[in-house]
């Protein structure tokens, strides 16, 4: 089986990865919860992998990294924590349901919100920006890359605009962490959200949320902290404000793992690496006039995403002759990302994703191109 789905999880992990989860599903206790071995080996990873993520990221202190179980809570938290009635958001149809529907629920508590449209290959709007900002606009929410054309932000051109507008500039990298440079302080991020089994590789379960530290985010879920059990409240120091209840230690663990992975093999090589695959594809695909594709390939600075459909054939009816005929795994449909496919006309039609990895192969892309083919002259 060939595996292009990359951006819904990465399927090949490290060993180094997968062994770590299992040792620490060996040996690990409550972080948090003890003073014996246990829950010490617990505490001592997620101390280490806050560090280490506070680094990756430049966040500044390590305490305003919190742990979740996947972007989608890193945002919920986020939003939720951050925005009141009357605020006013700015965000765009780029973005995926874990900020577009968290952030609907809100304007059912009276919160404003704005889009930023994009152009015909989905690029941004930015332009369009100036024109949305009220008296009340509090902050500017948007994806790092676009997980359906592969379109990529320029988080610096926007966190800049952010900080002379005094704005919050809150972003989702579950597209990118671990596969770009993402700098907090340099790109004036405020707050970073991520999750661990996409480009980080690391297990599902993994997330996290990074917070510059003059920002107060309220807490979201409160319960089981490990210390202050007789306050009636959450406590408010950071992490514990914002990480309610048992930790995936495991997991994080393998998160742990997955960074050094990361780390010793250059990130920039690893993306270079899965750049080159979809380039190689992009190219093979786009010469047959059956086939369109979405989004910007005129830059090389993207995601390694290709997003098409062919002629009028339904996205899961290709995708399903992909996987039944070809033994190829790739992602139709809307990619839970509603907007975007309004904007680009694939409503009905959805598109086919095809994205991919350093561990992919450039055999298994010729694979796909011909398979590609063989659809379009069967359809003749």
């Amino acid at each position: 089986m060939i595996y292009f789905d990359n951006a819904a999880t990465t399927k090949n992990k490290p060993t180094e990865v997968i062994d770590a989860v299992v040792n620490a599903m060996k040996n690990f206790g409550n972080s948090s919860r003890g003073v014996y071995e246990e829950s010490l080996s617990a505490d001592r990873i997620v101390f280490e992998t806050r560090k280490k993520i506070a680094k990756m990221f430049n966040v500044g202190n390590s305490r305003q990294v919190v742990f979740t179980k996947n972007a989608t809570e890193s945002l919920n938290i986020a939003i939720n924590g951050l925005f009141l009635a009357n605020d006013h958001i700015i965000t765009s149809v780029s973005e995926h349901n874990s900020v577009l529907r968290p952030i609907h629920y809100l304007k059912e508590k009276d919160v404003e919100v704005s889009y930023i449209g994009v152009s015909e290959n989905g690029v941004l709007n930015f332009d369009e920006i100036p024109s949305l900002i009220k008296a009340n606009t509090k902050a500017i929410v948007l994806t790092h890359a676009s997980n359906v054309t592969g379109n990529i932000t320029d988080l610096k051109k926007y966190g800049d605009f952010c900080r002379e507008n005094n704005l919050l500039f809150v972003v989702d990298a579950s597209q990118t962490a671990g596969a770009f440079d993402i700098d907090m302080k340099e790109m004036n991020i405020d707050v970073l959200c991520f999750t661990g089994h996409k480009s980080m590789l690391g297990p599902q379960g993994t997330g996290a949320l990074c917070v510059r530290e003059e920002v107060y985010i309220r807490p979201f879920i409160v319960g089981g902290s490990g210390t202050h059990s007789y306050d009636e409240f959450q406590p408010d120091k950071m992490p514990t404000r914002l990480e309610a209840g048992t930790l995936n230690s495991h997991g994080i663990a393998g998160l742990h793992a997955s960074i050094d992975y990361l780390l010793n093999n250059k990130i920039e090589n690893l993306t270079k690496r899965a750049l080159e695959l979809s380039r190689k594809f992009y190219d093979g695909v786009s010469k047959f006039p059956e086939v369109k594709v979405y989004g910007d390939f005129e830059t090389e600075f993207r995601a390694p995403i290709v997003s098409l459909n062919i002629s009028d054939i339904d996205s899961s009816e290709v995708s399903s002759i992909l996987y039944e005929e070809h033994k190829i795994s790739t992602r139709p449909g809307a990619h839970c990302a509603p907007l975007i496919h309004k904007a680009l006309g694939t409503v009905e039609q959805g598109m086919v994703r095809f994205s991919f990895s350093h561990s992919n192969t450039f055999e298994e892309v010729e694979h796909a191109i011909n398979a590609i083919k063989k659809i379009i002259e069967d359809r003749r």
